[in-house]
């Protein structure tokens, strides 16, 4: 707000004295996030809030942006504030002069086409042809820059009372501000073709010589520099004069060349190129050692692509375990391009599994609030201020090698501006009651599936075989298909943090379905894997099965036959998805895209304790795609394999374009149905295939079950079975079928549910009740109940002397107390109370 020009200058004062007393209230009041606090949160802005180049109304405007999201700042360790201030040509121009003119990101659209800034016809949209913010945007110099940066930080402290840092971005593309050194002076430094043929900065280029002076080069560019070397040496020079304590690397700069597109170095959609991997590697690895040589000591913050672990690396040889030797850097965070297509699980799978193995225990999760170029503001308009991808991400955990489950600490908005340079309050305020209470619920133990990633295997199979780089790009698309189909997944570990977990904590799995490859022959994680399930553990294995070793393959029953590929009829024992116009039986193996052709069979077809789930046939020959296996001796454990079916191909584009599920089914909707076999009932109904199937996670916090959905489809139903009985979510009411819980939510949904109930049929809601009596801190009445089993997950410090139950009862509680007893530990710590007709009534 422009105090001078509102007429509220007298207030000055008075609103100068209320900050120095929030400044002083966040200090002396810590987080009340449940010891979830942030160890940081980021506020990035472009320059364009300052729309003046006057230094008054700078500091009023610095102090404004802190000042609307102080209620989220207040649960930070430390804030920062991430600059956008041009595309980061700012620092390839920087001469080390005070009163240099700056160029920055002053446009909407893209400046660097062929047609002039405010010109062209009508028709033209903002990527062809860009258009100043403001009529007379505000010239800045190098110098103004550093008092911005100096003013964010005095302002910024004033404000939350917490240490402020301030840092740079660099772009590879053409966006948000013109670049005459990257498409006039140095188009040799082009690769890539994310926004047309030659537009992205390859981190890995070389420059010609260039006579210009530079900060870092004052005697010009020698042929030949790496690019790496010259951007280390002009950030180092750069950052350090402006004042600026960290570098964010954006859309996948550092991570190959093509940061968006399931294409690359090495795969061009037809086939991989083995023969490239090793060179690409070193291309990439030498970027990070040329510029660490010229850049030490600063932090770097990176996007990453918006893609996956595996999928980096087979298709561009993005070595993300080389990346992350540098402990002074940040991993990736989740792509908030994926989320905007309904794309959750991409988005999901890229998250999980840059996060499976770390630099150190940190990572970020960045959430998507205004675009400052393109027009568009995704909290009021892509998202239509539903809060999907909030809550579906922030269930996202990791654990580590120690078993510890680990949040993200780090949290990001992008941006906190708009392409106007507005910083409209609506948006902080109604943002921060979702991150809070999403960071309130956030994970504190694993969810009821936990991927186990193969991040060291990926990364060593790339280079030790020469037939496996299909796989390693397989795998993430399958499992992205699989969460866009309703599969569950939001906890993380590392095949190497397994190995050590499961040896030093036996049980830590107990309650959860370890989702998995399948591991080399004589290999730790194979022994682990084989020992977990013989000692009574729930496992899902997916893949292919040719690198298998003979221990494993006994486990699963399985043998390999002769590869087919192409259309077969596939059925299953599953009833699947309730709709009027049933899914093809027909699916589409490609060898390509599903990391080699079909050759799995049940090995003994007599085998009593295996039973076939899907089968696929073609030609009169039978390849076996799912199939299940116990045996008594193994003390209820049970294994689930799936070959696996990754029904996408590469059509052009970016993305793998899925098959159309009205024409042919999508393989890894099995995934979803097989958990049956583990008693979780994920069922579906809807009109026909076409209908977008949602997106769910279930995470466990402080032993309540926390669902949150994503409904592309608004009209679809979810039923929950699992068992423990039908979920029954937190002020809701529910039609029970058959066992089922049965729910129509909306678009974006987060409920708790501590209550599950064994019960055919019937009306039965759930809600909470005020306490009403001193020493309970929650009460819910269950109510619609006939003679039905209740289980209740009270909080994890809850005992049984603390916990009541009370049948058809009202305040003052003085009259209906009944027994309950301890639940079975197999299903987590809960109470059971049973044949329950009426109401029910639980407190603590």
């Amino acid at each position: 707000m422009n105090f001078r020009k509102s007429g509220l200058r007298h207030l000055l004062p008075v609103f100068c004295l209320l900050l120095a007393s929030a400044a002083a209230r966040a200090q002396l009041q810590p987080s009340t996030l449940k010891g979830k606090p942030f160890n940081n949160i980021t506020l990035e802005a472009s320059l364009k809030p300052f729309k003046k180049n006057d230094k008054a109304y700078i500091r009023e405007v610095a102090k404004e942006m802190f000042v609307q999201w102080h209620a989220l700042l207040r649960h930070a360790d430390t804030v920062s504030v991430m600059l956008w201030t041009g595309d980061g040509s700012e620092i390839l121009e920087y001469k080390g002069t005070p009163s240099q003119p700056m160029e920055w990101a002053r446009y909407i659209g893209n400046p660097n086409t062929k047609h002039a800034v405010n010109s062209g016809p009508k028709e033209l949209s903002i990527h062809e042809r860009a258009y100043f913010y403001l009529e007379n945007p505000p010239q800045f110099t190098y110098g103004d820059l550093k008092f911005i940066v100096e003013t964010l930080k005095e302002e910024g402290r004033k404000v939350t009372g917490k240490p402020i840092r301030v840092g740079e971005t660099f772009d590879p593309g053409p966006e948000f501000a013109k670049s005459d050194f990257k498409y006039k002076r140095h188009p040799e430094i082009l690769g890539g073709s994310a926004m047309g043929h030659n537009t992205m900065v390859s981190c890995y280029s070389v420059l010609k010589a260039d006579k210009e002076p530079y900060a870092g080069f004052p005697n010009g560019i020698p042929e030949g520099t790496p690019f790496g070397t010259f951007l280390g040496k002009q950030s180092n020079k750069f950052l350090k004069d402006m004042g600026f304590d960290f570098l964010w690397l954006s859309n996948g700069f550092g991570f190959g060349v093509e940061g968006w597109s399931s294409t690359g170095a090495i795969f061009d959609g037809k086939s991989f190129d083995q023969a490239k991997l090793a060179a690409t590697k070193s291309k990439i690895s030498d970027f990070w050692k040329f510029f660490r040589t010229e850049c030490p000591d600063i932090q770097i913050q990176t996007r990453g692509t918006n893609l996956s672990t595996g999928t980096d690396l087979a298709r561009d040889g993005v070595d993300l375990r080389s990346i992350y030797k540098d402990k002074n850097i940040l991993p990736p965070p989740n792509s908030p391009w994926a989320a905007l297509d309904g794309d959750f699980g991409l988005e999901m799978v890229g998250y999980m599994s840059r996060m499976a193995e770390l630099p150190d225990e940190r990572y970020l999760f960045r959430y998507y609030t205004h675009d400052p170029w393109w027009i568009n503001s995704p909290w009021l308009d892509r998202y239509g201020r539903e809060p999907h991808d909030i809550y579906l991400p922030m269930s996202v955990s990791r654990i580590n090698a120690k078993g510890e489950v680990k949040l993200p600490t780090h949290l990001n908005f992008l941006s906190i501006d708009d392409s106007y340079g507005n910083m409209p309050t609506q948006v902080p305020d109604e943002v921060t009651p979702h991150i809070l209470k999403a960071r309130y619920d956030s994970p504190t133990a694993p969810g009821p599936l936990v991927w186990v990633y193969p991040f060291d295997e990926y990364h060593d199979w790339a280079y030790k075989y020469k037939d496996r780089l299909p796989e390693i790009y397989y795998g993430d698309w399958l499992v992205r298909q699989a969460i866009n189909n309703g599969f569950p997944l939001n906890t993380i570990i590392s095949t190497g943090s397994f190995k050590n977990v499961i040896k030093n904590q036996p049980k830590k799995f107990s309650e959860s379905v370890l989702v998995t490859i399948v591991p080399d022959a004589d290999s730790e994680l194979e022994k682990s894997l084989i020992a977990f399930v013989k000692n009574g553990g729930k496992l899902m294995v997916y893949g292919p099965a040719g690198h298998a070793g003979k221990a494993f393959l006994d486990l699963l029953n399985l043998k390999n036959a002769a590869p087919l590929e192409g259309e077969f009829k596939i059925t299953s024992v599953y009833r699947g998805d309730a709709m009027t116009t049933p899914y093809p039986d027909q699916i589409l193996h490609s060898a390509l895209f599903s990391g080699g052709g079909m050759t799995t069979q049940i090995m003994d077809t007599k085998d009593a304790g295996t039973r076939a789930l899907s089968q696929m046939t073609q030609a009169g020959q039978l390849r076996d795609a799912a199939w299940v296996r116990e045996k008594p001796e193994w003390k209820g454990g049970k294994v689930v394999y799936i070959r696996g079916t990754n029904s996408s191909k590469f059509t052009g584009g970016k993305l793998l374009t899925p098959d159309d599920p009205a024409k042919l089914f999508t393989g890894p909707l099995l995934m979803r149905y097989a958990l049956q076999e583990f008693g979780m009932n994920l069922d579906i109904v809807k009109e026909d295939p076409s209908v977008k199937n949602p997106v769910l996670t279930i995470a466990r916090s402080n032993n309540a079950f926390i669902f949150s959905g994503y409904n592309p489809n608004s009209t679809i139903q979810n039923k929950f079975r699992f068992p423990q009985g039908a979920p029954l979510l937190l002020g809701l009411d529910t039609k029970l079928d058959q066992g089922n819980s049965v729910y129509t939510l909306p678009t974006s949904w987060n409920r708790e549910s501590r209550v599950f109930v064994g019960q055919n049929d019937g009306i039965v809601s759930l809600k909470e009740l005020h306490s009403g009596e001193m020493g309970i801190s929650k009460r819910f009445r269950v109510s619609g109940l006939k003679n039905a089993t209740v289980r209740i997950y009270a909080e994890d410090d809850i005992t049984a002397k603390d916990f009541h139950a009370y049948l058809n009862a009202n305040y003052p509680w003085k009259e209906g107390k009944i027994s309950f007893k301890e639940g079975d530990p197999k299903l987590g710590k809960h109470f059971v109370v049973e044949n329950i007709t009426g109401s029910l009534v639980v407190s603590w």
